[in-house]
């Protein structure tokens, strides 16, 4: 993917970046096959994976919940990165969809965490499936404030829930749930040599707001007022040409833009780290954004869209299969409901 050489490039970001010192990932137990699925629709076996293109997806069991999951991968990046919960000076949640409207779910993980009587902030980051990525940034701000020495940042998504099969199944099976979490440390202060993170860039399209929706459940709609209609938006919907031509139109324009923050060029980035939207939204990355397939992390195949947990959970997956090494550069890349793209630069 790169030569040794290439490894003693100079480093792009600067040396005071934060550095992401721990990785957690918790996934499911149970593995739900398409063909599974396909009984269950009535379908003939191999339908719904000519339709989605997803084979597998993992899906919570009656005793796996966002926070448990949440926490799982929380523990998980603590111990990777060699610290404590008490170490943590700065807690943030990112999910499309939390627990419930109020409270936020962030002080929920950190009671599931022990952390009930520990006095560091806890919130929300809602940006749908670029959650990750505004709480990487958030965290980085908050550290460069000089407001925490260690942030942990924690996704969950219990993303199988809600979703049309009756009337969109394609749509429905690009779908599973997961959680994956980092710890964000100020430079010089972590444990083991981190990742360094930089260069974050977000756009926001709002022409495209009405392509992706779970309407149910905030101020929209009234349940007491009018339940059927709250019953009938409780289904996520998606307008998948409507976003093709939103994000087609933008990508590579904000590709350059992304990039040019740290002066890179695409042939720079020797491995892209994308959101696992669908596999046809990866082939679009590569079509459009210019990036040879080989560089480009495609797992979405064996475990559908994680909404905010899937960009890291597949940091993480590429991490744990030995795809990330020293003297790397990746390039971290996603939309979102919104519609949004964002992206930022990672050196190892």
């Amino acid at each position: 993917m790169f030569t040794h050489k290439e490894r003693l490039r100079p480093a792009t970001l600067p040396a005071t970046s934060p550095v992401l010192s721990g990785f957690g990932l918790a996934m499911p137990e149970r593995l739900v096959a398409s063909a599974e699925i396909d009984r269950r629709l009535g379908k003939p076996e191999g339908w719904l994976e000519r339709a989605c293109g997803v084979a597998s997806r993992p899906v919570a069991g009656a005793n796996e919940t966002q926070e448990s999951l949440g926490a799982a991968a929380a523990r998980s990046a603590l111990l990777d990165a060699g610290l404590k919960l008490e170490d943590i000076g700065l807690m943030l949640f990112g999910a499309a969809v939390g627990r419930q409207p109020i409270p936020a779910t962030a002080p929920l993980i950190k009671r599931e965490l022990g952390g009930g009587r520990l006095n560091f902030p806890a919130y929300d980051v809602n940006a749908t499936c670029l959650s990750a990525l505004v709480a990487l940034d958030l965290a980085a701000l908050n550290i460069a404030a000089g407001r925490a020495r260690h942030v942990l940042v924690v996704t969950s998504e219990l993303a199988s829930r809600a979703l049309p099969w009756a009337d969109a199944p394609e749509t429905a099976g690009l779908f599973g749930d997961g959680a994956a979490a980092f710890v964000v440390s100020a430079a010089g202060l972590e444990q083991k040599s981190g990742t360094r993170f930089g260069g974050f860039h977000m756009e926001t399209f709002a022409d495209g707001y009405d392509a992706c929706t779970l309407a149910s459940g905030g101020t929209g709609i009234d349940f007491h007022a009018d339940p059927d209609a709250f019953a009938r938006s409780a289904y996520f919907r998606m307008d998948g040409k409507a976003l093709y031509r939103i994000t087609a139109a933008a990508l590579p324009g904000f590709l350059d833009r992304l990039l040019g923050k740290s002066g890179l060029e695409r042939k720079d980035i020797d491995l892209v780290v994308p959101h696992q939207a669908s596999p046809h939204a990866l082939a679009h990355i590569i079509r459009r954004g210019g990036f040879p397939e080989a560089r480009v992390f495609d797992r979405v195949r064996t475990i559908g869209n994680q909404v905010a947990a899937s960009i890291p959970t597949a940091l993480c997956m590429a991490r744990a299969e030995g795809l990330i090494r020293p003297g790397m550069r990746l390039l971290l890349i996603g939309t979102s409901a919104g519609v949004s793209l964002a992206g930022a630069v990672l050196e190892t």
